[in-house]
């Protein structure tokens, strides 16, 4: 059994570097990664980058998101495109898998409109509590697209294989989960907002705004036994690190 793994460059977000590391000052800028995972039972889709919404500067939401961030986001970099250019028909992918509902994670969900939606339970709900909605910023536009759901709570195995599964990695938002992918070089986590940069992993270095510290910090040691165990670690939004990676339509090996 043959699973490959393209990674995708969704624009680029900079922002405030304390959003990233506590403490820190200055900006860092970031790249937005999409995955797309070709497995023989179906192709999956890890996070689906930004809302084309945003490449439009007199959008209201393109308007509400560059109050907090500059984003360099053209047509041509929306994760459609970015598939056009693997022979990749967006209409066809099986899975879409959301690490969590921010909007450069969800905010292309609605390109994926025949995928079945897995996510899990506890970031859904969240994402429809009004409450949460707000302190964790999240916005029903970017995911909620009425998707075939499938809510998991905990590890799940996507073709039942052992080969793409769930890993659920909480603390950054209340459901965050990252993405074990076994290649033929071995497995890579794609860790999503789990763990943002290396330093972050290397130094449990935290975030200044964060769903739950104690449970990010579990999911950080998590990351780290699995790396210990042989995992390749894809950071979520590292940029020295993103330099090192393939980008589709070339195959990570």
């Amino acid at each position: 059994m043959s699973v490959r793994l393209y990674a995708m460059t969704c624009g680029w977000l900079t922002m405030p570097l304390h959003m990233f590391l506590d403490g820190e000052e200055g900006e860092i800028r970031l790249p937005v990664p999409a995955y797309l995972i070709d497995h023989p039972k179906g192709q999956v889709l890890f996070d689906s980058g930004l809302h084309t919404d945003i490449q439009d500067p007199v959008n209201k939401r393109a308007q509400t998101i560059t109050k907090y961030f500059k984003p360099e986001f053209k047509a041509g970099e929306e994760l459609g495109a970015r598939l056009e250019r693997c022979d990749v028909d967006v209409e066809t992918v099986r899975y879409l898998v959301n690490s969590h509902l921010h909007f450069d994670h969800a905010g292309g969900n609605f390109q994926v409109k025949n995928a079945q939606l897995v996510v899990q339970k506890r970031e859904w709900l969240a994402g429809h509590d009004p409450d949460l909605m707000k302190s964790n910023g999240f916005a029903l536009e970017d995911y909620d697209h009425g998707h075939d759901l499938n809510l998991v709570d905990g590890e799940h195995d996507l073709f039942g294989d052992g080969s793409v599964v769930c890993i659920p990695t909480y603390g950054h938002t209340p459901g965050h989960q990252s993405l074990k992918v076994r290649l033929g070089s071995g497995d890579v986590l794609l860790a999503g907002d789990a763990c943002y940069l290396r330093q972050t992993l290397e130094k449990l270095h935290l975030p200044k705004v964060v769903h739950d510290k104690e449970e990010m910090l579990e999911s950080l040691r998590r990351i780290r036994a699995l790396q210990t165990a042989g995992a390749r670690i894809f950071y979520g939004h590292d940029a020295d690190f993103w330099k090192t990676v393939p980008q589709a339509p070339a195959e990570v090996i």
